[in-house]
Protein backbone atom coordinates (compact mmCIF):
# COMPACT_ATOMS: atom_id res chain seq x y z
CA UNK A 1 0.00 0.00 0.00
CA UNK A 2 1.37 3.34 -0.99
CA UNK A 3 1.74 6.30 1.33
CA UNK A 4 -0.97 8.19 -0.55
CA UNK A 5 -3.48 5.36 -0.11
CA UNK A 6 -2.65 5.09 3.58
CA UNK A 7 -3.19 8.78 3.93
CA UNK A 8 -6.61 8.64 2.21
CA UNK A 9 -7.75 5.68 4.31
CA UNK A 10 -6.76 7.37 7.57
CA UNK A 11 -8.77 10.45 6.66
CA UNK A 12 -5.71 12.74 6.74
CA UNK A 13 -4.50 15.11 4.08
CA UNK A 14 -0.87 14.46 4.87
CA UNK A 15 1.41 12.33 6.99
CA UNK A 16 1.08 12.42 10.78
CA UNK A 17 2.76 15.38 12.40
CA UNK A 18 2.03 17.79 9.52
CA UNK A 19 1.02 21.39 10.34
CA UNK A 20 -2.61 20.52 9.54
CA UNK A 21 -2.54 17.78 12.15
CA UNK A 22 -1.10 20.10 14.81
CA UNK A 23 -3.70 22.78 14.12
CA UNK A 24 -6.75 20.54 14.36
CA UNK A 25 -6.02 18.45 17.45
CA UNK A 26 -5.67 21.10 20.21
CA UNK A 27 -9.07 22.74 19.51
CA UNK A 28 -11.07 20.48 21.80
CA UNK A 29 -8.35 20.58 24.41
CA UNK A 30 -8.37 24.40 24.49
CA UNK A 31 -12.16 24.47 24.70
CA UNK A 32 -12.06 22.05 27.63
CA UNK A 33 -9.47 24.19 29.39
CA UNK A 34 -11.61 27.31 29.09
CA UNK A 35 -14.63 25.33 30.29
CA UNK A 36 -12.73 24.42 33.48
CA UNK A 37 -11.44 27.98 34.01
CA UNK A 38 -14.78 29.75 33.52
CA UNK A 39 -16.29 28.93 36.97
CA UNK A 40 -13.36 30.71 38.62
CA UNK A 41 -13.02 33.42 35.97
CA UNK A 42 -16.65 34.61 35.91
CA UNK A 43 -16.78 35.66 39.61
CA UNK A 44 -13.48 37.51 39.18
CA UNK A 45 -14.82 39.38 36.16
CA UNK A 46 -18.11 40.21 37.88
CA UNK A 47 -16.87 41.02 41.39
CA UNK A 48 -13.39 42.46 40.70
CA UNK A 49 -12.74 43.53 37.13
CA UNK A 50 -16.24 44.91 36.54
CA UNK A 51 -16.33 47.17 39.63
CA UNK A 52 -12.76 48.30 38.93
CA UNK A 53 -13.63 49.41 35.41
CA UNK A 54 -16.83 51.06 36.65
CA UNK A 55 -14.89 52.92 39.35
CA UNK A 56 -12.36 54.17 36.79
CA UNK A 57 -15.18 55.43 34.58
CA UNK A 58 -16.90 57.02 37.60
CA UNK A 59 -13.73 58.99 38.39
CA UNK A 60 -14.24 61.03 35.21
CA UNK A 61 -17.76 62.12 36.18
CA UNK A 62 -19.33 64.41 38.79
CA UNK A 63 -21.42 61.57 40.26
CA UNK A 64 -22.99 62.48 43.59
CA UNK A 65 -25.58 60.96 45.89
CA UNK A 66 -29.24 61.60 45.12
CA UNK A 67 -31.61 59.88 42.72
CA UNK A 68 -32.73 63.03 40.93
CA UNK A 69 -29.22 64.35 40.28
CA UNK A 70 -27.87 63.77 36.79
CA UNK A 71 -24.29 62.66 36.24
CA UNK A 72 -22.10 64.62 33.84
CA UNK A 73 -18.77 63.75 32.23
CA UNK A 74 -16.10 66.10 33.62
CA UNK A 75 -12.93 64.55 32.22
CA UNK A 76 -9.91 64.98 34.46
CA UNK A 77 -11.43 67.65 36.70
CA UNK A 78 -11.55 65.36 39.74
CA UNK A 79 -7.88 64.55 39.36
CA UNK A 80 -7.04 68.26 39.04
CA UNK A 81 -8.91 68.90 42.29
CA UNK A 82 -6.97 66.07 43.95
CA UNK A 83 -3.67 67.72 43.05
CA UNK A 84 -4.67 70.75 45.15
CA UNK A 85 -6.43 68.85 47.96
CA UNK A 86 -4.11 69.21 50.96
CA UNK A 87 -6.31 66.90 53.08
CA UNK A 88 -5.99 64.06 50.59
CA UNK A 89 -2.21 64.36 50.34
CA UNK A 90 -2.01 64.53 54.12
CA UNK A 91 -3.99 61.29 54.34
CA UNK A 92 -1.68 59.84 51.68
CA UNK A 93 1.34 60.76 53.81
CA UNK A 94 -0.30 59.18 56.87
CA UNK A 95 -1.05 56.07 54.81
CA UNK A 96 2.60 55.72 53.83
CA UNK A 97 3.72 56.23 57.44
CA UNK A 98 1.20 53.66 58.58
CA UNK A 99 2.18 51.12 55.88
CA UNK A 100 5.92 51.44 56.55
CA UNK A 101 5.42 51.62 60.32
CA UNK A 102 3.44 48.38 60.31
CA UNK A 103 5.28 46.44 57.58
CA UNK A 104 8.84 46.85 58.87
CA UNK A 105 8.28 45.81 62.54
CA UNK A 106 5.90 43.14 61.28
CA UNK A 107 8.63 41.56 59.20
CA UNK A 108 11.37 41.86 61.84
CA UNK A 109 9.24 40.37 64.62
CA UNK A 110 7.81 37.68 62.34
CA UNK A 111 11.31 36.69 61.23
CA UNK A 112 12.44 36.31 64.83
CA UNK A 113 9.34 34.31 65.71
CA UNK A 114 9.74 32.09 62.62
CA UNK A 115 13.38 31.38 63.51
CA UNK A 116 12.28 30.46 67.04
CA UNK A 117 9.43 28.22 65.88
CA UNK A 118 11.77 26.50 63.43
CA UNK A 119 13.87 25.19 66.31
CA UNK A 120 13.32 21.76 67.82
CA UNK A 121 11.47 22.97 70.90
CA UNK A 122 9.13 21.17 73.26
CA UNK A 123 5.42 21.84 72.59
CA UNK A 124 6.36 23.48 69.32
CA UNK A 125 3.00 22.55 67.82
CA UNK A 126 1.21 24.50 70.56
CA UNK A 127 3.41 27.55 70.08
CA UNK A 128 2.72 27.51 66.34
CA UNK A 129 -1.02 27.24 66.95
CA UNK A 130 -0.99 30.15 69.41
CA UNK A 131 1.08 32.27 67.00
CA UNK A 132 -1.63 32.28 64.34
CA UNK A 133 -4.55 33.17 66.62
CA UNK A 134 -4.59 36.87 65.57
CA UNK A 135 -4.78 35.75 61.94
CA UNK A 136 -7.98 33.81 62.66
CA UNK A 137 -9.73 36.83 64.18
CA UNK A 138 -11.73 39.27 61.99
CA UNK A 139 -10.33 42.80 61.90
CA UNK A 140 -13.50 44.21 63.47
CA UNK A 141 -13.12 41.87 66.45
CA UNK A 142 -9.44 42.79 66.76
CA UNK A 143 -10.34 46.47 66.72
CA UNK A 144 -12.99 46.10 69.42
CA UNK A 145 -10.65 44.02 71.59
CA UNK A 146 -7.84 46.57 71.37
CA UNK A 147 -10.24 49.43 72.09
CA UNK A 148 -10.88 47.69 75.40
CA UNK A 149 -7.13 47.33 75.96
CA UNK A 150 -6.60 51.06 75.28
CA UNK A 151 -9.63 52.17 77.31
CA UNK A 152 -8.47 55.17 79.38
CA UNK A 153 -10.50 54.27 82.48
CA UNK A 154 -10.57 50.49 82.74
CA UNK A 155 -8.22 49.30 80.01
CA UNK A 156 -5.62 46.68 80.87
CA UNK A 157 -2.80 48.89 79.57
CA UNK A 158 -3.55 51.85 81.82
CA UNK A 159 -4.31 49.56 84.75
CA UNK A 160 -0.89 47.95 84.35
CA UNK A 161 0.79 51.37 84.19
CA UNK A 162 -0.97 52.42 87.40
CA UNK A 163 -0.11 49.17 89.19
CA UNK A 164 3.57 49.60 88.29
CA UNK A 165 3.54 53.17 89.56
CA UNK A 166 4.48 54.62 86.18
CA UNK A 167 1.72 57.22 86.13
CA UNK A 168 -2.02 57.52 85.65
CA UNK A 169 -2.04 56.30 82.07
CA UNK A 170 -3.45 58.23 79.15
CA UNK A 171 -6.10 58.15 76.46
CA UNK A 172 -4.10 56.39 73.78
CA UNK A 173 -6.56 56.49 70.88
CA UNK A 174 -7.62 60.12 71.22
CA UNK A 175 -4.23 61.71 71.95
CA UNK A 176 -2.74 63.58 69.01
CA UNK A 177 0.73 62.18 69.71
CA UNK A 178 -0.26 58.61 70.61
CA UNK A 179 -3.13 57.71 68.27
CA UNK A 180 -1.07 56.68 65.23
CA UNK A 181 1.60 54.74 67.20
CA UNK A 182 -1.15 52.96 69.15
CA UNK A 183 -2.89 51.92 65.93
CA UNK A 184 0.43 50.82 64.41
CA UNK A 185 0.98 48.46 67.36
CA UNK A 186 -2.39 46.85 66.68
CA UNK A 187 -1.60 46.55 62.97
CA UNK A 188 1.69 44.81 63.72
CA UNK A 189 0.05 42.41 66.16
CA UNK A 190 -2.80 41.56 63.79
CA UNK A 191 -0.67 41.11 60.67
CA UNK A 192 2.35 39.29 62.07
CA UNK A 193 0.95 35.70 61.93
CA UNK A 194 0.68 35.40 58.14
CA UNK A 195 4.19 36.80 57.75
CA UNK A 196 5.44 34.29 60.31
CA UNK A 197 3.78 31.39 58.50
CA UNK A 198 5.27 32.44 55.14
CA UNK A 199 8.76 32.86 56.57
CA UNK A 200 8.52 29.60 58.51
CA UNK A 201 7.63 27.78 55.30
CA UNK A 202 10.68 29.33 53.65
CA UNK A 203 12.91 28.32 56.54
CA UNK A 204 11.76 24.72 56.32
CA UNK A 205 12.83 24.64 52.67
CA UNK A 206 16.41 25.40 53.65
CA UNK A 207 18.52 22.22 53.35
CA UNK A 208 19.66 21.11 56.78
CA UNK A 209 22.86 19.70 55.32
CA UNK A 210 24.05 23.19 54.40
CA UNK A 211 23.71 24.32 58.02
CA UNK A 212 25.63 21.30 59.22
CA UNK A 213 28.41 21.89 56.69
CA UNK A 214 28.64 25.57 57.65
CA UNK A 215 28.75 24.68 61.35
CA UNK A 216 31.56 22.20 60.71
CA UNK A 217 33.47 24.96 58.95
CA UNK A 218 33.23 27.05 62.11
CA UNK A 219 30.52 29.48 60.97
CA UNK A 220 28.56 31.09 63.78
CA UNK A 221 24.79 31.53 63.95
CA UNK A 222 24.80 34.96 62.27
CA UNK A 223 27.11 33.83 59.47
CA UNK A 224 25.02 30.70 58.84
CA UNK A 225 21.92 32.86 58.64
CA UNK A 226 23.56 35.35 56.27
CA UNK A 227 25.19 32.81 53.93
CA UNK A 228 22.83 29.81 54.10
CA UNK A 229 19.38 30.81 55.35
CA UNK A 230 18.90 34.26 53.87
CA UNK A 231 19.65 33.35 50.20
CA UNK A 232 16.90 30.72 50.37
CA UNK A 233 14.54 32.92 52.38
CA UNK A 234 15.07 36.11 50.37
CA UNK A 235 12.44 35.50 47.62
CA UNK A 236 9.79 34.66 50.22
CA UNK A 237 10.75 37.67 52.33
CA UNK A 238 10.53 40.08 49.39
CA UNK A 239 7.18 38.71 48.27
CA UNK A 240 5.51 38.76 51.68
CA UNK A 241 6.89 42.23 52.44
CA UNK A 242 5.50 43.65 49.19
CA UNK A 243 2.11 42.04 49.80
CA UNK A 244 2.05 43.27 53.40
CA UNK A 245 2.85 46.83 52.32
CA UNK A 246 0.02 46.81 49.80
CA UNK A 247 -2.39 45.25 52.29
CA UNK A 248 -1.47 47.73 55.02
CA UNK A 249 -1.69 50.72 52.69
CA UNK A 250 -5.25 49.64 51.81
CA UNK A 251 -6.28 49.09 55.44
CA UNK A 252 -9.75 50.23 56.39
CA UNK A 253 -11.68 48.12 58.90
CA UNK A 254 -9.07 48.02 61.67
CA UNK A 255 -8.40 51.77 61.77
CA UNK A 256 -12.08 52.57 61.24
CA UNK A 257 -13.07 50.58 64.32
CA UNK A 258 -10.19 51.89 66.45
CA UNK A 259 -10.23 55.63 65.72
CA UNK A 260 -12.50 56.32 62.72
CA UNK A 261 -9.65 58.43 61.36
CA UNK A 262 -9.30 60.64 64.43
CA UNK A 263 -8.25 62.51 66.37
CA UNK A 264 -8.08 65.48 64.05
CA UNK A 265 -7.38 63.26 61.05
CA UNK A 266 -4.15 61.88 62.57
CA UNK A 267 -5.10 58.33 61.56
CA UNK A 268 -7.17 59.14 58.47
CA UNK A 269 -5.75 56.70 55.91
CA UNK A 270 -6.44 57.25 52.18
CA UNK A 271 -9.08 54.52 52.14
CA UNK A 272 -10.87 56.17 55.07
CA UNK A 273 -10.71 59.54 53.35
CA UNK A 274 -12.21 58.10 50.16
CA UNK A 275 -14.91 56.35 52.20
CA UNK A 276 -15.89 59.62 53.90
CA UNK A 277 -16.03 61.50 50.60
CA UNK A 278 -18.26 58.84 49.07
CA UNK A 279 -20.63 57.83 51.86
CA UNK A 280 -20.59 60.80 54.21
CA UNK A 281 -20.49 63.65 51.70
CA UNK A 282 -21.88 61.82 48.66
CA UNK A 283 -19.02 62.75 46.29
CA UNK A 284 -18.86 59.46 44.42
CA UNK A 285 -16.90 60.74 41.43
CA UNK A 286 -14.30 62.45 43.57
CA UNK A 287 -13.93 59.36 45.80
CA UNK A 288 -13.53 57.19 42.70
CA UNK A 289 -10.69 59.45 41.55
CA UNK A 290 -8.98 58.86 44.91
CA UNK A 291 -9.39 55.13 44.40
CA UNK A 292 -7.79 55.39 40.96
CA UNK A 293 -4.76 57.15 42.45
CA UNK A 294 -4.39 54.42 45.06
CA UNK A 295 -4.71 51.70 42.40
CA UNK A 296 -2.00 53.45 40.39
CA UNK A 297 0.33 53.56 43.41
CA UNK A 298 -0.25 49.87 44.14
CA UNK A 299 0.32 49.01 40.47
CA UNK A 300 3.68 50.82 40.54
CA UNK A 301 4.71 48.93 43.69
CA UNK A 302 3.73 45.61 42.10
CA UNK A 303 5.58 46.47 38.90
CA UNK A 304 8.75 47.33 40.83
CA UNK A 305 8.46 44.10 42.80
CA UNK A 306 7.93 41.97 39.68
CA UNK A 307 10.82 43.60 37.83
CA UNK A 308 13.06 42.96 40.84
CA UNK A 309 11.99 39.32 40.96
CA UNK A 310 12.59 38.86 37.24
CA UNK A 311 16.02 40.43 37.41
CA UNK A 312 16.87 38.28 40.41
CA UNK A 313 15.80 35.19 38.47
CA UNK A 314 17.96 36.17 35.50
CA UNK A 315 20.99 36.70 37.75
CA UNK A 316 20.59 33.23 39.22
Amino acid sequence: MTLANATVRSGRHGPPGTPHDKQTRPVGRNAGTWFLVLPALIPILILSVGPLLYGIALAFTDAQSGRTRSTQWVGGLNFQDLLHDALFWDSFRIGLLWAVGVTVPQFVLALGLALLLNQNLRMRWLARALAIIPWAMPEVVVGIMWRLVYNPDAGILNETIRDLGLGDGRDWLTGLATALPAVVVVGVWAGMPQTTVALLAGLQNTPHELHEAAALDGAGAWRRFRTVTWPVLRPVALSITALNFIWNFNSFALVYVLTNGGPGGRTRLPMLFAYEEAFRYGQFGYAAAMGCVMVAVISVILAVHLVGRLRGGEER
